[in-house]
């Protein structure tokens, strides 16, 4: 699948091959969302929302995908996770069966996408905090040579990684509303 070609070759610093995976992904997740959707009885208003929540998370959770793994699944469990909590923001109850979740076509390509609210999400953390997103879940670095080239010990990255990526999820979600 080429989606994995292009997420190992973005872990290698690709940035045209980073591109090319996430408007390929928006394309597939806005027809797989709307799909779903309709299966469950909900219109197509949320469908975008769920689309950029994941395209987010892929992003900010990139590292967290092993090379060896499949990469369609889990791509298709963060989009489900995604869609339920979009629902559940509505106040709807929903199970997504992973089963029915089409196919991507092997040369689907999309509009291109942009990273300008990324950019503009990361702009509202402190210098600190946005040197760790950007080192660990942007440029693909290990949390050991990221806190060496910060001066910090690996486990106070890891926690002031989770706590930047808490914040900037809490800031989107305002953002978003």
């Amino acid at each position: 699948m080429q989606w994995a070609q292009w997420m190992r070759a973005a872990g290698g610093g690709d940035e045209h091959a980073y591109r090319s995976l996430l408007a390929s992904l928006a394309q597939f997740l806005r027809r797989a969302v709307r799909q779903r959707f309709a299966r469950i009885g909900c219109g197509d208003g949320d469908v975008e929302d769920v689309v950029q929540e994941t395209l987010l998370a892929i992003h900010l959770k990139r590292h967290t995908w092993r090379e060896a793994d499949p990469f369609t699944p889990w791509v298709v469990a963060i989009s489900r996770n995604k869609a339920i909590d979009v629902l559940r923001r509505r106040g709807r109850r929903a199970e997504l069966p992973l089963d029915d979740v089409p196919e991507p076509e092997s040369d689907s390509v999309a509009d291109e996408t942009s990273g300008h609210d990324l950019t503009l999400m990361l702009d509202t953390l402190d210098e600190r905090q946005r040197r760790i997103v950007q080192l660990v879940s942007i440029e693909g670095h290990s949390s050991r040579s990221a806190a060496e080239s910060l001066g910090i010990s690996e486990g106070a990255l890891r926690v002031a990684l989770h706590r930047s990526l808490k914040a900037l999820a809490a800031r989107w979600r305002e953002n978003g509303k």
